[in-house]
């Protein structure tokens, strides 16, 4: 199993100087502001949402009502499908579009911890730079918002996905049987909280929970991502040699402010499913009723309501994960010093979510949120029902450093880093050196005029011979390297090929 993964994350995005907007016209209007040239140089031909990981392919998904509606709205629209899309590659290795009524940035792919963090907080940097540009097109500053959350508290929620390359010679039943738990009480950790509970189009204030996206989760497993979303979705686009390899595809966590979330979110999961991979995940971990367990954990600030093991025990999620975790720490001790972070941070989070969870307030962006809306309601004399907390709940999300929450804790030095400034800054740019993502971002960056279609594993050039880069088997570190050290040497697309 390569270490190999990566984040999308749709952004909400509000105009502020007018009283209703067309989100898909301004998350476009977004993307296009960016500096890269835009062009229609996506393929979409390696995508078929309708591939299922179960071993068949779906007749239909859920969604396409909704989608042809789209469809029939977009009609009247003076731009085409491409247009709108506004689908861009860009020269760090990310991927940058509007996904109809959000702004998509997808990180490159990503075989460490620390880049990941990195490149995600260059997706923020990346957003923040194009909403600047947006508003100064406009004349008016500060009239695009754009908030790094989940929820619009109107019913709609849009996703964060965590995605890992898996061998395809794991078994898929494996993955729902014995990760679909773990995913249940992960939030624990990895949620982004969230003030009031939403049903439907309905909205209750009075209470706060752990996650944003547990409310939208309607079934264990399924291949649809906008209606009955799942646990663990079964979408089968390897963007790899399929033949060989599977993408999961996870799409109910939340979207993190905190770098110590994100890194721990994936790190474990990537762990989780190493253990299954070699057989070694705890079997006695499997969960009772897991859709409806999902949204009790998340409804339990306390972290300590039992929860129904599938063969009747009662344990705390807390628990849960610690079951997890000793399976990990037995078969992963002495490994790389990463390994080592996540094994040794994943247990000191769940002592202190055990002992008192406020601890984790510079950590976990639940318990720093949760801390934020308690002061408030001390200092104004209030309750979980007070109607501003929905707004100062958005405000934390919020990408500009004027206002954001979040970010104002973390100018202060209150939320814990795992990289700096410097780094994000350089990952704004440069894409990784040790991944395929190198070698598609040094493509785009040297021989953006030349390229013809683009995907996540093959870059196609213009020219009599239609050369490509194929990059669905491209994971070999060495290999890599010596790729993207020839494509910044060659004066020309050809010498690319050229034999050395």
């Amino acid at each position: 199993m390569h270490r190999l993964f990566g984040i999308e994350t749709e952004y909400g995005i509000t105009r502020e100087d007018l009283e209703t907007i067309d989100p898909v016209i301004e998350s476009m209007e977004l993307v296009r502001a960016h500096n890269r040239p835009f062009r229609s140089d996506w393929d979409y031909g390696a995508e078929d949402p309708k591939q299922d990981a179960r071993g068949y392919r779906a007749k239909t998904l859920l969604q396409e009502k909704e989608e042809q509606e789209f469809e029939r709205q977009d009609r009247h629209r003076p731009f085409s499908f491409r247009e709108m899309k506004s689908d861009l590659m860009l020269g760090n290795g990310a991927r940058f579009y509007n996904d109809h009524t959000h702004p998509e940035y997808s990180t490159p792919e990503c075989a460490a911890l620390r880049d990941l963090v990195a490149y995600d907080r260059a997706g923020e940097r990346i957003l923040l730079a194009c909403s600047e540009r947006r508003n100064r097109m406009l004349g008016v500053p500060e009239a695009v918002q754009i908030y790094k959350n989940n929820t619009d508290f109107h019913g709609h929620s849009y996703g964060c996905h965590d995605n890992y390359l898996l061998p395809r010679s794991v078994p898929f039943n494996d993955l729902v049987i014995y990760l679909l738990p773990f995913l249940v009480t992960r939030q624990i950790f990895a949620g982004a909280g969230k003030i009031g509970v939403e049903n439907g189009s309905n909205y209750r204030t009075g209470r706060y929970q752990i996650s944003q996206r547990a409310d939208f989760i309607r079934v264990e497993v399924s291949i649809d991502t906008m209606h009955d979303r799942p646990i663990i979705n079964t979408r089968d686009e390897p963007h790899a040699d399929s033949s060989l390899y599977r993408r999961l595809h996870l799409i109910l966590g939340d979207a993190n402010m905190s770098e110590f979330a994100t890194a721990l979110k994936v790190g474990t999961t990537w762990m989780v499913l190493r253990l299954i991979e070699e057989g070694l995940a705890p079997k006695e971990a499997v969960i009772d009723r897991p859709v409806e367990t999902l949204r009790a954990v998340s409804l339990d600030p306390t972290v300590r309501q039992p929860i129904r093991l599938a063969d009747g025990r009662e344990i705390t999620p807390v628990d849960h994960q610690r079951l997890y975790l000793a399976a990990a720490k037995h078969a992963y001790s002495n490994e790389d010093e990463e390994s080592r972070w996540i094994l040794n941070t994943w247990e000191s989070v769940l002592n202190d979510l055990a002992d008192d969870s406020a601890r984790l307030a510079d950590r976990l962006d639940w318990v720093a949120k949760k801390w934020l809306l308690e002061t408030f309601m001390e200092a104004e004399g209030t309750d979980w029902s007070d109607p501003r907390l929905t707004s100062l709940d958005l405000e934390y999300h919020n990408i500009n450093p004027s206002r954001g929450l979040f970010l104002g804790l973390e100018a202060e030095g209150k939320m814990h880093r795992l990289v700096d400034d410097e780094l994000i800054t350089r990952a704004m740019t440069e894409p990784p050196p040790d991944t395929r993502a190198g070698v598609r971002g040094l493509a785009v960056q040297r021989f953006l005029d030349q390229i013809d279609r683009i995907q996540w594993e093959k870059v196609s050039f213009r020219g009599k011979e239609k050369r490509s880069l194929y990059m669905d088997r491209l994971f070999d570190r060495e290999e890599i390297v010596r790729l993207m050290d020839k494509i910044k040497r060659s004066r020309n697309v050809e010498e690319i090929f050229r034999e050395s």
